[in-house]
C-alpha cells in the first residue's frame, strides 16, 4: 500500500453484506434509544430540582476515575474495562468516518496510534473482565449480590473482545500486515492460524466478523434494559452531584398553602436527580462495606435501600405514566389507553412495605456511604426525607425521641435542663456574656458552647478548657449564655423539621442582632449546622471549629506549650467534622505540637468509623445488632493507646462509654484536644 501505514477496511467482507451491517445498527439504536427514553420517563415522574453541571468533576471521575481508583482490585478492573472499551470506541469510529464518508482519518501515524491502542485496551478490557468474574464468581465478597445480569453482562462484553481478537488474527494470517508490531495482541492471535486452509479461515472470518457484529449491536440495544445503563447515568449523576449533599437539606416551606404532605412517602416525590441516582447505582457495594449500622448487624445496607427504591421506581412509574395518558385521553388529547388496568393498579407502601422503618431510623447519617459511592449515590437526603414524613405526618418516630423534642421545645436542649442554667458551666471563669456587654461589636468571636457543653458534665470540661486556651491566645470573645438554643442539628436530622427552623430561627435573630459575624464552636454538629443550615434563613456567619483555630494559635505562638505529653494516643475522626466539612489535618497538628505519640485506626480520615451518636441516633436506644461505639471503640483499643483523643461531644460521650463497656476505664482515658492543650498552657 504505497509504504503507507494503513490496512484495507471490511477485508473479506463484500459490499452486501457491508450495507446489511446499517440496518441492524439502526435497530439496535432504536432499541437502545427506546430503552433510555422509558428511563428517562421514570425520572421525569420525581420532582423538579435545581442541579448544576460540575465538569471539573466529571472530568476527575469518569475519565481518570479518582474514587473508583481508592480500591486497588476493583479500580485496576474496572480502569481496563472503561479505557480499554473507549479506545475501541475511538477506534471503531474513526474506521466508519473514513469508510462511509471517505474522509482518510485511518492512515499513516494515526492509524499506528489506534492499531496499537486498540490492542492494548482490548487486553486491557479484556484483563478488566476476567478480573470481575473472578471477583464476582470466585472471590465472592459479601458486599457482592451476583444477578443474571451480572453475568450475561460479562460474558456478552467478553465474548465481543474475544471474537475481536480473533477476527484481526485470521486477518492478519491470511492477508499479512507490514505494520503487524503495532498489533502485537492481534499478531500472537495469528499465529494460532498459521498454515491453516485459506478457504476455510475466510469462512471463519465471515461467520465470526458477524457474530462480533451482531453482539456488539446487542450490547447497544442490551444496555438500558441492564446494569450496563450505567455507562450513560453514571457520568451524569457524578456531573450533577450537589456538594452540599447531605451537609444540609431543602428548606421546607412549612406555611405553604398547597402543601399536600411533607417529606416523602412514595417514590415520585423524590427529585428527578435523586431518581437517576437509582439507575446510577451498580451495586458494586462499598456503601455496603463502609456503613457503620451495617457492619453491626443493623437492618440497613445503604445499597440495598437503593436497589429497593429503584424496585419501587419500577413498579410505580409505570402506573403514573398510564395515568397521565388516562387523564389525556379524557381531556381528548391522545390516544386511547387502557385506563381499567391503571385504575385497579396496586403499589407497594413506601414505607412500611419497600423500606422499613427499623432501616430508616439506623442510620447516623455519617457519609461513609456517600463518601466511597464512586457514581456519587446520595444515600442521606433520601433518608431524611422518609423520616421528615415519619415524624411531620405520621407522627412515627422512636418512643425515646418524643422526650428530646419536648426537651428542646420547652428548653432549648435535648437534656431537658432548665434554661435558665446554660451559663453555669462558665461560674467563676470571668466570660463575658453579649447580652450584658456595652459595646458586644467589639468581641472577634462568638462561642457558640452548644448543649453538650453547656449541660453534660463531662463535656463542661471541654467548655472550660476552650475558655482557658481563649484567655491565654488573647482571643475577645464571648457567650450568647441564656440566649442560645439549641442548634436544632439532631432535630433536623431526626426528621423534625418544624422544630429545627424554630430553634434555627430564633438562634439567628439573636445572633443578627447582636451583629455576630464570626463563631468558634467545639461541637462538630453545632459547627455543621451554623456554617451549612443556617444560610437557608439567613444566618451567615464565618464558623471555625476549635481544633482549628487552636491549630491556627498553636502555628502563629500565640499560645505556648510549657511540656509535651508522651503518652501513647490515637485519634477519632468525627463524621462531621472530618468527612462533612474536610478538616482532617488541623487536629493531627495539635497533637503533633501537644507531643503525643500518634498511632492511626485502621479507619481514618475519611474512611473513619462513625461513633453512632450521629443523625440523632445520640438520643436513640441501640436495640439492633451490636453496639457501634463499642465496635469503635474496639477499633481504637486495636492501637494499644493510653488515650483516645476527640473532637467531638458526642465522640466524647460514646467513646467512654465504650471504653467502660472493655473495662479499660484506668489504663484508657478519653480527651478532647482542647483539654491536652489546656493542661500544656504556659
Amino acid at each position: 500500500m504505497n509504504g503507507i501505514p494503513q490496512r484495507e477496511l471490511y477485508w473479506n467482507i463484500n459490499h452486501t453484506a457491508k450495507f446489511l451491517m446499517y440496518p441492524l445498527f439502526l435497530i439496535a439504536l432504536a432499541i437502545f434509544a427506546y430503552g433510555m427514553y422509558q428511563r428517562y420517563q421514570y425520572w421525569k415522574i420525581g420532582q423538579k430540582a435545581s442541579v448544576k453541571w460540575d465538569f471539573g468533576r466529571f472530568l476527575k471521575e469518569t475519565f481518570f476515575q479518582r474514587r473508583i481508583l481508592n480500591e486497588l482490585y476493583p479500580g485496576l478492573m474496572h480502569f481496563g474495562i472503561f479505557w480499554g472499551f473507549t479506545v475501541l470506541f475511538l477506534t471503531t469510529l474513526i474506521v466508519a468516518i473514513q469508510a462511509d464518508f471517505g474522509i482518510k482519518v485511518f492512515t499513516g501515524n494515526v492509524y499506528l496510534l489506534f492499531s496499537f491502542l486498540a490492542d492494548v485496551g482490548g487486553v486491557a478490557a479484556i484483563i478488566g473482565i476476567l478480573m470481575a468474574i473472578i471477583c464476582r464468581y470466585i472471590i465472592k465478597p459479601d458486599r457482592l449480590d451476583n444477578k443474571p445480569d451480572d453475568l450475561i453482562s460479562l460474558l456478552l462484553i467478553l465474548t465481543i473482545l474475544v471474537t475481536g481478537y480473533i477476527v484481526e488474527g485470521i486477518r492478519m494470517a491470511v492477508a499479512g500486515d507490514n505494520w503487524a508490531a503495532y498489533s502485537p495482541f492481534g499478531n500472537l492471535v495469528a499465529q494460532l492460524f498459521a498454515g491453516a486452509d485459506e478457504g476455510i479461515l475466510r469462512l471463519w472470518h465471515v461467520i465470526l466478523w458477524w457474530g462480533h457484529m451482531l453482539l456488539a449491536f446487542g450490547f447497544i440495544a442490551y444496555i438500558p434494559y441492564s446494569k450496563l445503563i450505567h455507562l450513560f447515568t453514571a457520568p451524569i449523576n457524578q456531573a450533577l452531584a450537589d456538594p452540599q449533599s447531605a451537609k444540609t437539606f431543602p428548606l421546607i416551606d412549612l406555611e405553604a398553602e398547597d402543601a399536600e404532605s411533607f417529606g416523602v412517602s412514595t417514590v415520585e416525590e423524590f427529585t428527578q436527580k435523586q431518581l437517576l441516582d437509582l439507575d446510577s447505582c451498580t451495586r458494586c457495594g462499598r456503601c455496603q462495606d463502609n456503613c457503620p449500622a451495617y457492619l453491626t448487624k443493623k437492618p440497613l445496607s445503604p445499597k440495598k435501600m437503593t436497589q429497593d427504591l429503584k424496585e419501587a421506581l419500577n413498579e410505580r412509574a409505570p402506573v403514573i405514566i398510564a395515568r397521565a395518558k388516562a387523564e389525556l385521553v379524557k381531556k381528548g388529547l391522545g390516544e386511547e389507553a387502557a385506563t381499567s388496568e391503571v385504575e385497579g393498579a396496586v403499589t407497594r407502601a413506601l414505607i412500611g412495605e419497600v423500606i422499613e422503618e427499623d432501616t430508616i431510623w439506623s442510620c447516623t447519617t455519617c457519609r461513609a456511604c456517600q463518601e466511597v459511592c464512586p457514581v456519587y449515590v446520595e444515600h442521606i437526603p433520601k433518608t431524611i426525607e422518609l423520616r421528615r414524613n415519619l415524624v411531620l405526618m405520621e407522627s412515627s418516630f422512636p418512643q425515646e425521641v418524643q422526650l428530646t423534642f419536648r426537651n428542646m421545645e420547652n428548653n432549648g436542649n435535648p437534656w431537658g435542663v432548665g434554661w435558665a442554667s446554660r451559663a453555669d458551666w462558665a461560674e467563676g471563669l470571668d466570660v463575658p456574656i453579649l447580652g450584658e456587654m456595652e459595646n458586644p461589636e467589639e468581641i472577634e468571636y462568638l462561642y457558640w458552647v452548644g448543649c453538650a457543653g453547656s449541660f453534660d458534665e463531662r463535656n463542661k470540661k471541654v467548655s472550660r478548657a476552650l475558655v482557658k486556651i481563649l484567655k491565654a491566645a488573647g482571643i475577645k470573645f464571648a457567650i450568647l449564655g441564656t440566649e442560645e438554643k439549641c442548634c436544632g442539628d439532631s432535630a433536623r436530622r431526626i426528621g423534625n423539621e418544624y422544630l429545627y427552623q424554630m430553634l434555627a430561627q430564633e438562634n439567628i435573630e439573636t445572633m443578627n442582632n447582636y451583629k455576630v459575624k464570626k463563631i468558634i464552636t467545639a461541637c462538630p454538629h453545632c459547627y455543621n449546622t451554623l456554617k451549612n443550615d443556617y444560610p437557608q434563613f439567613g444566618g451567615n456567619y464565618e464558623v471555625i471549629h476549635h481544633s482549628e483555630l487552636i491549630a491556627k494559635l498553636l502555628s502563629e505562638n500565640k499560645i505556648k506549650l510549657n511540656s509535651t505529653d508522651n503518652r501513647r494516643f490515637t485519634y477519632h475522626d468525627s463524621c462531621y467534622l472530618g468527612r462533612y466539612n474536610r478538616v482532617f489535618n488541623e487536629p493531627r497538628e495539635v497533637l503533633k505540637k501537644v507531643g503525643v505519640k500518634l498511632t492511626e485506626m485502621s479507619r481514618n480520615r475519611e474512611t473513619s468509623f462513625c461513633c453512632g451518636a450521629g443523625g440523632g441516633r445520640m438520643w436513640m436506644e441501640e436495640t439492633l445488632g451490636e453496639r457501634i461505639n463499642v465496635e469503635r471503640t474496639r477499633q481504637a483499643l486495636a492501637t494499644n493507646p493510653e488515650g483516645i483523643a476527640v473532637n467531638c461531644p458526642y465522640c466524647l460521650t460514646m467513646l467512654e462509654d465504650g471504653i467502660k463497656a472493655f473495662d479499660k476505664t484506668e489504663e484508657v482515658k478519653v480527651y478532647d484536644i482542647a483539654e491536652l492543650v489546656a493542661e500544656k498552657l504556659n
